[in-house]
C-alpha cells in the first residue's frame, strides 16, 4: 500500500515537471497582472490547454500562488540562480532573427558590441542577422514583439543563460528591478 501511493506521487512529479513556457508565463502574468486564459494564450502564442498547463505547473513549482498571483520572490530566485542550469542555452550557426541576451534592450545600451555575431532568436520577421540562440520557448518572438516589458526579461534571462560574467551580472540587476514591479 505503502509503495503505491510513492509510485503515483512521483508518477505526478514526473507529468507536473517545469518547462520553459510555464516561466514565461509566470513572468508574464507579473507583468501584465490578472489575465484571462484567453488573453494569456493569445499574447504568449499558446493554446488555452497550453496556458492552462502552464499555470497548473508553474503552480506546483511555487512560481505561482493559488489565485495565479506570480509569486514574484519564488520566480526571482529561480531565474537567477535556476533557469541557467534548468534551461541552458543552445546556440546555432548564422541566421536572420530578432536580437536577444547583450543585443538587446536594456544590455545593449551598457555593453559595446566586439567584432562577433550577435545573439539572435532565429525569425524570419527579424532585423538583424547573428548567431541563433534557441528561446526559452518557440512563441518569444512573437510574443516579445507585443510586449515589450517580456522582451526585455526574456532577453535578460538569455544574457543569464548564455552570457558573460559581466553580461549575467548586468542582467541580475536589471531582472530584480523589473520583476519586482
Amino acid at each position: 500500500m505503502e509503495y503505491s501511493r510513492f509510485a503515483n506521487s512521483e508518477r505526478m512529479l514526473v507529468k507536473m515537471q517545469l518547462k520553459p513556457h510555464d516561466l514565461v508565463v509566470s513572468i508574464k502574468l507579473a507583468n501584465a497582472g490578472d489575465l484571462t486564459y484567453d488573453q494569456l494564450a493569445a499574447s504568449l502564442g499558446l493554446s488555452k490547454s497550453e496556458a492552462h498547463g502552464a499555470v497548473k505547473r508553474a503552480k506546483a513549482a511555487g512560481l505561482l500562488l493559488g489565485d495565479r498571483q506570480p509569486n514574484r520572490p519564488a520566480i526571482l530566485e529561480f531565474v537567477l540562480h535556476g533557469v541557467r542550469y534548468a534551461f541552458p542555452a543552445v546556440r546555432g550557426g548564422i541566421t536572420r532573427g530578432m536580437p536577444t541576451a547583450h543585443a538587446a534592450l536594456p544590455l545593449a545600451e551598457l555593453i559595446v558590441q566586439d567584432n562577433d555575431p550577435v545573439p539572435v532568436w532565429p525569425d524570419p520577421q527579424g532585423e538583424a542577422r547573428g548567431a541563433s540562440f534557441k528561446p526559452l520557448y518557440r512563441g518569444a518572438p512573437k510574443a516579445a514583439r507585443g510586449d515589450t516589458k517580456l522582451y526585455q526579461c526574456l532577453s535578460l534571462i538569455d544574457a543569464l543563460r548564455g552570457g558573460r560574467a559581466r553580461e549575467r551580472n548586468l542582467a541580475k540587476e536589471h531582472l530584480t528591478r523589473l520583476l519586482n514591479g
